[in-house]
């Protein structure tokens, strides 16, 4: 998400980095990488900052080398999946980084908003606001389960005051969370202003049912709180100039899909049959996205409709990826399965497949089914966060349900549920003339970045007081989560952008 919305901001005449971990993977991808500056005193130690430009986008990336904190096989946790023990440490000294670097670092911009992403970037706002940085904070929250929790007692090594590690009944500003000091906390509490990644989970998250203990701490920063939908990059994922797929189509023509199922059939064992309904699953396999109510619908849905097939690519809890190969085994031809990710086989999987099933118990906003609709393949979603607010659901009560409808939502959690959902989109499915009707709705949905950056601009220009001067704005970007770089006919769009007070943004996950 940052790195396509940072890409976004840069086409609209922002000047917005990045700044993330020097991961061995990202140094050497990087392009044109030069040292800019050393750090001292960090949480974890000595640091180089190095400057870069993203391979594919352009856009400028501070990467913090920190080869004893980030030059390990995994991001977050090590092969095992168990999270690193000195987690806090790493992304200490990340947020300690954002806070130097707008604080004004020699040869570097200061940036007058720093953007954070997610709970490995939640101190940066804490500590802008202890060093006193004259830049705004934005804190947006992508996945609210996840937290960064850890013991009370290792906020005086991070450098966070003591006053501010007791419980939140007695200070307002503390990021004490149930006896831990929470990551997340702190950049809810400290930010200047909040955001999620769609409209609804904004709301959602106040409740006890999706705000996973936080709902108290976001009802009391509510006024703050806001939720702007993410778009994708539509230059990667755009069917009509996939490298990836069998043969390119579009909404005015698309009869390449047909081609795309035929090659997603055979790499994934499936019977070739072009009046077979092909349902693609391509998530983590976890309990959240529901794999455990699907990998027991799966057979039920398979007796019912006897030329269904499905196509499974995904990875995530040891035991429901074993559940679902054995299903591959025990129904050939109609069920494959393959356990991990690969850029190509998910495009093929968008391109080639009828049907997405996405079924979530909870979605901050999800992009597979904005990719899924980007090429016509309808999307079953669960009606939660941004599932509800991208998908268009299927009415069949109305007269012509077909008019603007996108996908198929359900509610529920269990079995009867999924089958229920995949059956109203197989009785469309065999009614051709509303199929094509949703089909075409879905790929000329605007899943792009121009309206949520224009939001996201709107934000950064009230936080500034300068709606009418942004233009001299800067915002530095510390990420969490990339595109071709900007064709020349966007320059209108820049231009525009300027005339209306775009700026220079700088931002932080």
């Amino acid at each position: 998400m940052v790195s396509a919305y940072a890409a976004a901001l840069q086409d609209t005449g922002v000047d917005v980095s990045i700044l993330m971990p020097a991961y061995p993977a990202a140094l050497a991808r990087a392009v044109d990488v030069t040292p800019v500056a050393r750090m001292t005193g960090l949480p974890g130690g000595d640091a180089r900052l190095l400057r870069a430009r993203m391979p594919d986008s352009g856009v400028t990336v501070l990467l913090l080398q920190m080869d004893h904190l980030f030059a390990r096989e995994g991001l977050y946790r090590d092969p095992q999946g168990r999270d690193y023990l000195d987690n806090l440490t790493r992304f200490a000294s990340l947020a300690a980084a954002a806070t130097r670097v707008a604080r004004g670092v020699r040869n570097l911009k200061r940036p007058d908003i720093v953007h954070a992403h997610d709970w490995h970037a939640g101190l940066t706002p804490l500590y802008m606001r202890l060093a006193g940085v004259a830049a705004k904070s934005v804190f947006t929250i992508h996945n609210l389960a996840f937290q960064g929790n850890h013991p009370l007692a290792m906020g005086g090594w991070i450098g966070v005051p003591p006053e501010l590690l007791v419980p939140a009944l007695s200070d307002e500003r503390s990021i004490e969370y149930y006896g831990s000091l929470s990551m997340m906390k702190a950049g809810i509490v400290h930010a200047d202003r909040v955001t999620t990644v769609s409209r609804r989970y904004a709301r959602e998250i106040l409740t006890p049912r999706f705000g996973h203990g936080m709902e108290g701490v976001l009802q009391a920063q509510a006024a703050k709180l806001s939720g702007i939908v993410n778009g994708i990059d539509t230059s990667m994922w755009n069917p009509a100039a996939d490298a990836y797929i069998a043969r390119p189509y579009s909404l005015d023509d698309t009869a390449g899909k047909q081609a795309c199922k035929r090659d997603l059939q055979q790499a994934f064992g499936l019977t070739r049959d072009p009046f077979a309904p092909l349902v693609a699953i391509g998530s983590r396999l976890t309990q959240q996205k529901l794999a455990d109510v699907v990998a027991r619908a799966l057979p039920v849905l398979l007796e019912q409709h006897p030329r269904l097939q499905f196509a499974i690519l995904g990875e995530g809890e040891r035991a429901l990826e074993e559940a679902l190969q054995e299903l591959a085994a025990a129904w050939p031809g109609r069920v494959g399965v393959q356990i991990g990710y690969d850029e190509r086989r998910a495009h093929m999987l968008h391109a080639g497949a009828d049907i997405l099933l996405h079924g979530s118990r909870f979605e901050p906003c999800g992009l597979t089914q904005l990719y899924a609709m980007r090429y016509g393949t309808v999307p079953v979603a669960s009606r939660v966060g941004g599932l509800a607010d991208t998908i268009v659901d299927y009415a069949p009560d109305q007269a012509r349900e077909e008019d603007c409808a996108t996908g198929f939502l359900f509610d529920g959690e269990d079995v009867h549920d999924v089958v229920h959902a995949v059956g109203r989109a197989l009785a469309a499915f065999v009614r051709p003339s509303s199929w094509h009707a949703l089909q075409r709705n879905a790929m000329s949905r605007d899943s792009s970045w121009e309206v949520s950056t224009s939001n996201y601009l709107a934000l950064y220009a009230d936080l500034v007081d300068a709606r009418p001067a942004l233009r001299d704005t800067r915002v530095r970007k510390t990420p969490g989560r990339s595109r071709t770089a900007a064709a020349g006919a966007r320059q209108a769009r820049r231009d525009e952008a300027f005339n209306a007070g775009a700026g220079e943004m700088v931002l932080s996950a």
